[in-house]
């Protein structure tokens, strides 16, 4: 499974969910961080809501997943994968 997480250097709230992922036990993904900063595209699109997190599916489409509290624990960032990718991992 494919995660990506947009970002950006010096984002609190980016490092915080990225620390979530890293701490999750039982999942098998892949994280790619894409530095918003990096390129245009990716700066119009996600400036005022990083982190974003998506899941790039088989066929290359990218998901947003719904948008995570920065104070949520990393046991509710479980269920929110779980309700939104379990699915997916079943196929």
């Amino acid at each position: 499974m494919q995660l990506i997480l947009y970002s950006k250097p010096g984002c609190h709230l980016c490092e915080g969910l990225q620390a979530k992922l890293e701490q999750l036990q039982g999942w098998d993904f892949q994280l790619e961080i894409r530095d918003i900063t990096s390129r245009e595209d990716w700066f119009q699109a996600y400036q005022y809501e990083i982190p974003v997190l998506c899941h790039l599916d088989d066929s290359g489409t990218l998901n947003a997943l719904p948008r995570l509290s920065p104070r949520a624990s990393v046991s509710q960032l479980e269920k929110l994968l779980q309700k939104h990718l379990a699915p997916l991992s079943a196929e």
